[in-house]
């Protein structure tokens, strides 16, 4: 009967541990609280577990990853600037600071190039991009040595698999920016510099399908996906859009651009993130005044996006992300106590809630790391 019980204890100490034994880590930037939330996320059921959380000190807001997985940064947004990098333990996902310099502008938005040798910020309030060099041993290089002039809040920037173009959501200008990236981090035009998404739209983020033929932006105050077809040169040519699927339903007005202090009552579009799986069949949006997800499947010849459904997530989804195996996708909200895990079905693209986790106030930013 003892052999027994202890057998019983051992397993049920293994059943509750397992998302301890995940590789797979969730990083949630947490802004009002000043903090990172660190979860272990459980590969086989998408059980998510909330590991602690690191002090960063500030606003801390938009979070990117190194090419390799090893690094993760932060912008910080309240005064001083900083942009800071943290190392990553593969084995427990804590977080080691190994670095902060300050930050030229204010980036609600920070990427990296697949080769490892730029982390590239965009300023809404600057109306600028940034071009920072990494260092060897994945550290940020201060000041920047790339930057370019954008116009009125640009919102994004992605860099393609070959490291040699830049896109930008330009939100006050109704144009994604096409851009040349050289390989000491300056920023000049592509063609005529940027194509146009539908006035009003408010181009905010946007995303590359796997096999780069396309790019889909998705605007804040529309909500319209629009879809470009991408040239051997990295030059854009619109082909498509795609209306907003919740506006109806949850009777949302046309949306705003939302300036410091901004306040209205009226319940209007406000979409946010967008993101594909990694085989490129599925495409997701978040909008955050119906705390909606909404899914598609993307054709694998003409990059057509039709209609899944949509679903209710956290309430205010700011970001999400998807993980590497195209299986789980985690979505923050920023007045939401959780942070939720959902199945994505491998053959609808459908999906379902499976776990939650504590969440800190203003949880708004997503990295997902798994080997």
């Amino acid at each position: 009967m003892k052999k027994t019980f202890q057998v019983a204890t051992l397993l049920a100490a293994m059943a509750l541990s397992t998302p301890l034994l995940a590789k797979t880590f969730v990083y949630v930037s947490e802004a009002d609280d000043g903090t990172i939330a660190r979860y272990a996320l459980n590969e086989q059921t998408g059980a998510l577990q909330l590991l602690g959380r690191t002090p960063a000190g500030g606003k801390v807001m938009p979070l990117a990853l190194s090419a390799d997985h090893q690094h993760l940064y932060a912008a910080i947004r309240s005064k001083p600037l900083r942009l800071q990098s943290w190392k990553i333990d593969r084995a427990t996902g804590d977080l080691s600071k190994t670095g902060e310099v300050s930050a030229a502008a204010s980036y609600p938005y920070i990427s990296t190039d697949k080769q490892g040798r730029f982390l590239l910020g965009a300023s809404y309030d600057g109306d600028v991009v940034h071009v920072y060099r990494l260092a060897q041993e994945g550290g940020v290089i201060a000041p920047p040595v790339g930057s370019y002039k954008t116009g009125h809040a640009a919102h994004s920037v992605i860099v393609d698999d070959a490291g040699q173009t830049a896109y930008v959501g330009n939100l006050g200008t109704d144009r994604v920016l096409q851009l040349e990236l050289s390989k000491t981090g300056e920023l000049s035009a592509l063609a005529n510099g940027y194509v146009k998404t539908a006035a009003e739209n408010g181009p905010r983020h946007s995303v590359l399908s796997p096999d780069q033929r396309y790019l889909y932006n998705v605007g804040e105050m529309g909500g319209i996906i629009t879809q470009y077809s991408r040239n051997a040169q990295g030059e854009l040519s619109k082909i498509a859009e795609t209306p907003n699927a919740v506006a109806a339903e949850y009777k949302l007005q046309h949306g705003l651009e939302r300036p410091p202090g901004y306040s209205d009552t009226t319940p209007r579009i406000w979409a946010a993130d967008i993101h594909i799986t990694p085989d490129g069949r599925f495409l997701y949006v978040s909008e955050r005044t119906s705390s909606t997800l909404t899914g598609y499947h993307v054709d694998k010849n003409s990059g057509k996006l039709t209609l899944i459904g949509s679903w209710p997530v956290e309430q205010q989804p700011r970001s999400f992300a998807i993980t590497g195996d195209g299986r789980w996708l985690i979505a923050s909200g920023e007045k939401s106590k959780v942070t939720g895990s959902y199945a994505i079905d491998s053959q609808s693209g459908a999906l379902k809630k499976v776990s939650e986790a504590p969440a800190g106030g203003d949880a708004n930013w997503v990295s997902i790391v798994s080997d």
